[in-house]
């Protein structure tokens, strides 16, 4: 068969989905698409400045939904109203040298600056001296129902900040502090992500068209991919309560552009195929959508229902994630299937120049690799399959030695103030009295349960907190021995639960930071059982119903396993070794897998539907490799690009965030490189056609694949 003869005509598939597909590439349906596209563009677009609107940046937004904790801020809520009080913390300290006078009188003329800040009802505490001497402590009562509580906490800093004796250190921190400096760095994330992921979406597509007109088309695309895709999680968070928390908001862009890309990259490969073959761009471009449509529908319908089973996880941010997620993978497919056809059809051939593909014309020869690529793995198969799971395997076994579990002071790259202060007071004052831990209980029963907490181990004091609306509720705050993040405050909190849990007729709850991070581990680890197996189900099912086969699935499904642990243990080692990260955060592994699970089956899908496709026409072995080597081009272009556009969140300063940006953007390449390059094509041709057991896509042709050894013809050079 010639390189540039069409591909026999497929009369599979129902005339309903083709016609519809044909839409985009129609002489007259292409203007009505960018039409609409404009009209809803016009229409919709002033809701996606609102998605910051519905994002809920509560404490209970990244907390379980059932944990004790989030319980405890719930109750908080009701009889504290909206107004909750927050202490900011201003320590006061001069290395190990004691303080001086003009120390203690810098404190106090701070309370004086700080007194008209503090709202109506509380008090200032301090400036309390450190047992050692070495440090003071000023405690500044703040109101988070106070819209100017962020301009405050500002003051603060700045008077703190001002006039300090030669050789004295002032800092601010406490829960006030903490919650100013996690609203710094989501403030502005979506667009600073939206831009940086654009600017390297702009510049690998500059690299890989080598066209000063292509590459705007996907860009141009993917932009109302966006759009779309914010006015949609706008409208589902207002009205059907889907949860949107400011990190899922931000990675969502990230995802958008990224898979965005990808099926952009795909489609148009398909499309340039295309026209060297017809003269009409329009018959060209329909045929490019029938042909790799199934493909991208069902590569979007793997990550889209991937990640929408993170909807069974307990952490309320994972399941926001997951929700957010498909709801972005729907929309850029739909806009990569829609709107980039019309417009690279309406646009004509010249958008290609200088490479411009002229019909009857030889495709650029510029796979050569490829090919070699796969007549190394027909000579040896099994040992090149056997090689790729052994280098996988070791990179695996870094992720045995991982240290789970990130403190206060390591959830940000850059120290912020809040994490400074926190150091400052651990060192000279019992570590928890900045963020003691909280329990509700009622009010008949708070002795009895004052009691019961003070004689708990690592409890260093017990305070009524009565700040109640109809007395039926009194919170205590419980001042832990240890710091806030430790794991011995940590068992603390399990010791002071068991404990007020005993007081019959209280009904006591334990929460506060040390609380909420207990509970969050423990539902991470629930997570990645309850969550897991449904991920793998559910791929499982969609790979068996494409590829028509049970053997295929099942292999794909372990590469891609494995190709996780592999990528989990290299990110191990460049956290540890490259990065500097003590631990990984507690939500990394159950992330990770669901993202690299579903984004990495995603290439093997557009490897293995063109393999099934090139075997019916060729013979088995033969179709692995025109598979292989008509995809290599464009899948490895993809995988860059989606690989980059991770790398964008790995400089984010939240250190969770860049941990699942290095290790979705490693496992990506690890999956471009080695699994989809060596691992599943070399499976495929040891196995030969009993791959495709019980299916047979070559059975119409009479043979099998070669046995072992026995040549096989070079494919001719086609692309996707």
């Amino acid at each position: 068969m010639s390189a540039l003869s069409p591909p026999p005509p497929d009369v599979s598939r129902p005339r309903g989905p083709r016609r519809l597909a044909a839409v985009p590439g129609d002489r007259r349906g292409k203007w009505l698409v960018l039409a609409a596209w404009l009209l809803l563009v016009l229409a919709l677009g002033p809701l996606a400045g609102k998605l910051t609107e519905v994002e809920d940046s509560s404490a209970n937004a990244f907390l379980p939904g059932g944990a004790e904790s989030a319980q405890v801020n719930t109750a908080l809520e009701k009889f504290r109203g909206e107004d909750e009080i927050i202490p900011a913390v201003a320590v006061y300290a001069r290395g190990g040298a004691a303080v001086t006078k003009a120390d203690a009188a810098k404190a106090r003329a701070d309370r004086a600056a700080f007194a008209p800040l503090v709202p109506p009802g509380e008090k200032l505490t301090g400036p309390v001296p450190s047992k050692d001497g070495k440090a003071l402590m000023l405690v500044v009562p703040l109101t988070t129902g106070d819209d100017d509580m962020t301009d405050d906490l500002e003051k603060i800093r700045t008077v703190a900040a001002a006039n300090a004796p030669p050789g004295l250190d002032v800092a601010v921190g406490g829960p006030a502090g903490s919650l100013l400096d996690s609203i710094e760095v989501f403030d502005n994330l979506d667009s600073t992500l939206m831009l940086a992921t654009g600017a390297v979406v702009t510049l690998l597509l500059l690299l890989t068209y080598r066209s000063p007109l292509l590459w705007l088309f996907p860009v141009l695309s993917v932009g109302f991919a966006a759009v779309l895709t914010q006015v949609a999680t706008y409208l589902l968070a207002t009205y059907a309560a889907l949860p949107v928390d400011p990190q899922s908001a931000g990675i969502l862009m990230v995802l958008v552009f990224g898979v965005g890309t990808d099926y952009a990259l795909l489609l148009i490969a398909r499309y340039r195929e295309e026209l060297h073959r017809h003269a009409d761009r329009h018959e060209a471009m329909r045929i490019a959508l029938r042909r790799s449509g199934p493909a991208i529908l069902a590569s979007a319908s793997t990550i889209a229902i991937g990640l929408a089973c993170l909807a069974l996880a307990d952490i309320n941010s994972s399941r926001s994630l997951g929700l957010v997620g498909a709801v972005g993978v729907v929309c850029a497919v739909f806009a990569m299937v829609t709107v980039l056809p019309a417009l690279l059809v309406a646009t004509g051939r010249w958008v290609f120049w200088p490479f411009v593909p002229r019909h009857g014309s030889a495709p650029r020869q510029a796979r050569t690799v490829w090919s070699r690529i796969g007549a190394v793995l027909a000579r040896r198969p099994r040992w090149s399959w056997l090689m790729s799971v052994g280098v996988t395997a070791v990179l695996a076994l870094s992720a045995t030695g991982l240290t789970m579990g990130l403190t206060d002071e390591e959830m940000y790259q850059d120290k912020p103030e809040s994490v400074v202060a926190q150091e400052k007071l651990s060192a000279h004052f019992p570590s928890g009295a900045s963020d003691p831990a909280t329990v509700v209980v009622r009010t008949g029963a708070r002795e009895a349960v004052r009691g019961a907490a003070s004689g708990v181990d690592g409890v260093e004091s017990v305070r009524p907190q009565d700040r109640t609306s109809d007395g039926r509720l009194t919170s205590l705050a419980v001042v832990l021995e240890d710091a806030p993040d430790s794991d011995a405050a940590k068992a603390t909190v399990d010791g002071l639960r068991d404990a007020v849990h005993a007081v019959d007729g209280a009904d006591a709850l334990v929460g506060g930071t040390t609380a909420e991070s207990l509970d969050t581990r423990r539902a991470a680890e629930s997570d990645l059982e309850t969550v897991i197996p449904v991920v793998l189900a559910v791929v499982l099912l969609v790979l068996v119903a494409l590829l028509r086969s049970l053997v295929a699935p099942l292999l794909l499904l372990a590469t891609v396993v494995l190709s996780y642990f592999g990528a989990l243990g290299a990110s191990n080692l460049i956290f540890q070794h490259l990065m500097d990260f003590p631990a990984v955060d507690n939500s990394l592994p159950l992330m990770g897998f669901v993202f690299l699970v579903a984004l990495g089956i995603d290439y093997n899908i557009f490897l293995m539907t063109r393999v099934r496709e090139e075997a019916g026409r060729r013979g088995h072995a033969a179709g692995v490799l025109a598979g292989l080597t008509s995809t290599g081009g464009v899948i490895t272009s993809a995988g860059i690009v989606l690989a980059a556009t991770f790398a964008v969140i790995a400089s984010m300063p939240l250190v969770s965030m860049a941990q699942l940006g290095v290790l979705v953007g490693f496992g990506v390449l690890l999956d471009t490189f080695l699994v989809r390059t060596v691992l599943v094509p070399s499976l495929a041709l040891d196995l030969g056609a009993r791959i495709w057991w019980p299916g047979r896509p070559d059975r119409h042709r009479g043979q099998g694949a070669p046995g072992r050894g026995e040549r096989v013809a070079r494919p001719e050079p086609e692309r996707v």
